[in-house]
């Protein structure tokens, strides 16, 4: 009797044993399925999240300038309210380009394109509404020689070439801004430094044979027709479009860059999205090589200081084949510049 009591005993602690092995396999089980649905509630949740954050945000600002748009002609018999109207309707689309380079980061590339081809058609609407409602004044450029420069005057065989095709949009676009910037000069070095506060944006247009070096956080960059020259900036918080330039060398880092028409031209970048170009040819890229006191704390603050490889994924809107674009490639690394250090802006820099 007392070996049957033992043997029942044994079998009840057995299937006791059993139970709890099965439950404790069944609590690790769930406790793999929540981790499981936490790492998915990390990596997908958010950014589909702020895709339709952007998108519902994007629709919404975007509703609001066509709104605008369409009360110029209402108001277009009061010529003095016209302009300002304009004036603040141009801005609007500009933040409208800036929320969708601050956003490209995280999203799809299709998204992307299809923003950017939205405020460009909103800019034309623009820009179609002004020469319609506003008479363009006639105006020519004048160039003046100061006292000091009499004495080294540039030759007209040496002046800047300054192409006139595509006119409309290239006034709109970049000669007619007046944000601060470097315009017309041949053979200088040309420095800006903002290192206490961000500025706005900032035009570099019409040089030839120059060095430009931007020092600190600027929040768009806008270039415009520049001839064999170097180009060094410090990071631009929001984007960057670089149009007609031919034999430069540009080191740059921002969330967004464009490049449109640019030939034999190589490009160091750090940039969060990938480089869009268009109508370009001869295109080398390569990472970024930009030293400054400071510049890690600016890269810092502007969210640009992890390396994203983006400066190797670059959109070729003009390329839609599945095979490489021939309009650019990687920068060898035995053609690569070394460092280029643009603390020191009293003399022409040279890489180390």
């Amino acid at each position: 009797m007392d070996d049957e009591m033992d043997k029942e005993t044994i079998s009840d602690d057995k299937q006791a044993e059993a139970e709890a092995a099965l439950q404790k396999k069944h609590l690790s089980m769930l406790e793999r399925l929540s981790k499981r649905q936490q790492t998915r509630s990390i990596n997908i949740e958010p950014s589909t999240e702020s895709t339709s954050s952007f998108l519902s945000r994007f629709t919404q600002l975007k509703s609001s300038i066509e709104s605008r748009l369409s009360e110029s002609q209402s108001i277009s018999s009061d010529p003095s309210q016209l302009k300002p109207h304009f004036d603040k309707i141009s801005e609007s689309i500009s933040d409208l380009e800036k929320f969708v380079a601050q956003s490209s980061y995280f999203l799809p590339s299709y998204d992307v394109r299809s923003s950017l081809k939205t405020v460009s058609d909103l800019k034309r609407s623009l820009e179609n509404l002004s020469s319609e409602l506003i008479p363009k004044k006639k105006f020519s450029f004048k160039n003046k020689v100061s006292k000091k420069d009499s004495d080294s005057v540039i030759p007209e065989s040496k002046q800047p070439i300054v192409p006139v095709r595509d006119s409309v949009q290239s006034s709109e676009s970049f000669a007619a801004r007046d944000s601060p910037g470097f315009r017309n000069k041949f053979g200088e070095v040309l420095v800006g430094e903002f290192s206490e506060t961000e500025v706005g944006e900032f035009t570099v247009s019409d040089l030839d044979s120059c060095e430009v070096r931007i020092i600190g956080c600027v929040r768009a960059l806008f270039v415009h027709r520049l001839k064999d020259c170097r180009v060094y900036v410090g990071p631009v918080t929001g984007s960057v479009l670089i149009d007609e330039v031919e034999g430069c060398v540009f080191a740059m880092a921002s969330h967004q860059i464009r490049i449109h028409r640019a030939r034999r031209s190589d490009f160091y970048l750090k940039v969060r999205s990938r480089p869009i170009v268009e109508d370009c040819s001869g295109m080398r890229f390569a990472p970024y090589c930009l030293s400054y006191r400071g510049i890690e704390e600016d890269l810092s603050c502007a969210g640009l200081d992890a390396e994203t490889g983006n400066w190797a994924n670059v959109d070729d809107f003009r390329w839609l084949r599945a095979v490489q674009s021939p309009n650019w490639s990687i920068l060898p690394e035995n053609e690569r510049v070394g460092t280029v250090d643009i603390s020191n802006a009293d003399s022409r820099m040279e890489e180390i």
